[in-house]
């Protein structure tokens, strides 16, 4: 799934990370970002609940957005339907608790990703590309994460990456690995600074020690349960964020079992400029991606050049997705 907004959030932050120093004896205090609700496309668009990027954080390590989606009942409505648009600067991470997505890109890729397995979409230096929900889906249900590619990195050549992801267990709690380690387990999937994303569930009534790495940054974002961490609590679809300087999480579910998304990171120390699909360093180079976006694909419709900046996405029965009006006002830094 892409940021199909019409009016997409502006995000300048010169720096990505917080730093403080908590001891082994304390609990790290715990920011909590309740989730706001985003219509993706039209009247009967498909809604989603977005907690990054967000005016009181924009990333966790390199994470830097998190759509949220379902359970939706799609079986008498068009699901997820996202035509080719584009992506630069960043990865995007397609991870489903229920339902199946078909995902084409420019660079050639057609795969369909199913619970328990993640497509990974590196865009670098330009990719579109394009994520529709199949017939047989009844339920669409999962979550939408991008990853800022480092500076040093961000004009790798586009490719993509499908994984099945490995499990394991801390005690009763299931762990389902997709994005670098956790206790043991680990899935080979290319990443561009230090990271983790991970799937917990965690039975009713059952407090559990997440091990993490001191250096990182972590989040939960909760999917289902009542959860408190290191103490406090957080709501349903809200994100829970804890600073760099702990070892471990404390996690405790309430009378019912709890699924979360654990995302960490190393704090990622660079100015970034996000807006619509873009990740770059300043406005200008921003507004030059969405012009050779509208010229070169969109406008071009059918003469498209497959071996442009973009690409272009075989065997997506549509057209591509126009770009938003570029913003008047330039973006500016904004304060955490």
């Amino acid at each position: 799934m892409s940021n199909i907004e019409a009016n997409p959030v502006e995000v300048d932050t010169p720096c990505s990370g917080v730093h403080t120093n908590t001891t082994e004896s304390q609990l790290a205090p715990v920011t909590v970002i309740p989730s706001r609700d985003v219509p993706l496309g039209g009247v009967r668009a498909m809604n989603v609940r977005r907690t990054l990027p967000h005016r009181e954080r924009s990333t966790i390590g390199a994470w830097c957005f998190v759509d949220h989606y379902g359970p939706d009942d799609v079986s008498e409505g068009p699901g997820m339907v996202v035509p080719p648009h584009p992506h630069t600067g960043l990865q995007t991470v397609s991870w489903l608790f229920d339902g199946e997505i078909e995902h084409r890109d420019s660079v050639g890729s057609h795969q369909y990703v199913r619970p328990g397995e993640l497509n990974l979409m590196t865009a670098g230096h330009g990719i579109s590309h394009s994520e529709v929900s199949t017939r047989n889906t009844t339920y669409l249900h999962g979550v939408q994460l991008w990853t800022v590619l480092p500076n040093a990195s961000r004009n790798v050549a586009p490719h993509f990456e499908h994984h099945v992801a490995t499990h394991t267990r801390i005690d009763t709690t299931e762990v389902i690995v997709f994005m670098g380690e956790l206790a043991g387990a680990f899935t080979k999937a290319t990443t561009y600074s230090p990271l983790l994303g991970a799937e917990l569930r965690i039975p009713a009534n059952t407090s559990v020690r997440i091990p993490t790495a001191a250096e990182f940054e972590h989040g939960i974002l909760v999917d289902s349960g009542t959860i408190t961490l290191n103490q406090q609590p957080v709501d349903r679809y809200a994100l829970g964020i804890v600073n760099p300087g702990q070892t471990h999480l404390e996690l405790h579910t309430g009378d019912a079992p709890a699924r979360l998304i654990l995302l960490g990171g190393e704090p990622l120390d660079e100015s970034i400029v996000m807006w619509w699909n873009f990740i770059g360093r300043s406005h200008d180079e921003i507004v030059a991606m969405r012009d050779e976006w509208q010229s070169e694909v969109v406008d071009a419709g059918p003469a498209a050049d497959p071996q442009g900046r973009f690409g272009v996405v075989s065997g997506y029965d549509g057209a591509a997705l126009p770009a938003p009006v570029t913003p008047i006002a330039r973006l500016k830094p904004r304060k955490r």
